[in-house]
Order: C-alpha cells, then sequence, then structure tokens
C-alpha cells in the first residue's frame, strides 16, 4: 500500500507552501510570498477537476499538514517522431520538508504521480532536477536530454 495520495482542493494552501520550500531550497529564501494566495486559488480549481490535466501527489505530515508533494501536469503539443499525438508530461514542484527528508516521500509522491501518467497515456514526462533531487529520478528512470532550457520572462 503506498503512503501517497491523490490531492483534494483542501490540500491547496500546503501545496503552496511545499511549493515555497522547493524555490528556497534551489534558489535560496525569498521573502516574497505575495504569490501564494493566487497559486492557491488555482490549484483548488484544477484539483476539483478529477478528469482534469493537473494532479499532486501527496505524503500527509504526522500531526497535520503535508510532508511531501509531487505536482505533475498533461500538455498537448504537435506529435512528432517518438511522440505522434504529442502528450507530454511535465513534473514540478516536488518538494519534501527539510525535517520529513530521507523517508522515501519524495519517491512515493512521483510513483503515484507516474502511475496517474500511466494510466492518461502519458509516455513522455519531462522535469528539471536539482542536484539533490537528480539521483531520485535517475532511480525512476529519467535521463538528462541534450536540450537546453531557455525562457524568455515579459
Amino acid at each position: 500500500m503506498s503512503i501517497s495520495r491523490r490531492a483534494t482542493p483542501a490540500d491547496a494552501e500546503e501545496l503552496v507552501r511545499l511549493r515555497k520550500v522547493m524555490t528556497d531550497s534551489v534558489v535560496g529564501p525569498n521573502p516574497d510570498v505575495s504569490w501564494q494566495p493566487a497559486a492557491a486559488a488555482t490549484l483548488r480549481d484544477r484539483l476539483a477537476d478529477p478528469a482534469g490535466s493537473l494532479t499532486a501527489y501527496v505524503v500527509e505530515r504526522p500531526g497535520g499538514g503535508l510532508a511531501a508533494c509531487a505536482v505533475g501536469t498533461i500538455e498537448h503539443r504537435l506529435g512528432g517522431p517518438g511522440n505522434p499525438d504529442g502528450t507530454c508530461g511535465y513534473v514540478f514542484s516536488v518538494a519534501t520538508d527539510e525535517d520529513m527528508r530521507r523517508r522515501g516521500y519524495s519517491r512515493a509522491c512521483m510513483e503515484g504521480l507516474l502511475g496517474w501518467f500511466r494510466e492518461r497515456g502519458v509516455r513522455k514526462i519531462d522535469l528539471r532536477a536539482s542536484e539533490n533531487g537528480e539521483p531520485l529520478y535517475a532511480s525512476l528512470g529519467f535521463v538528462r536530454t541534450p536540450d537546453p532550457a531557455m525562457r524568455l520572462s515579459l
């Protein structure tokens, strides 16, 4: 039996809190939390649709709240070789509270999320790995790609 479960709209605030844990661990602490109410509202709406294209798997913290999460979405792009229908999964916001690490919680969340992708017929899944997260993802079968990521912020 898995220790993770699929998130519900009631988990939105905790998922946003864990997203900040993740971003702070990757880029350093940032006191700006102005984005959190909008992010929680978006999550509540998107998690309310069980057939929707976004979900999260979570592990509950003993005593209340969440200890870990993995959030993913399904995107539809133009098909190509190896992916004719263009359906892609994207994993983001994989986080575990610092005092809850090394217990297999992120792995349990990722395994739940990967199962959800499989149930939806998604066969190509991307993510960006931190140095600390890369061993977990590699153990689940993820490999580095030659594609460099670029971004434009408008």
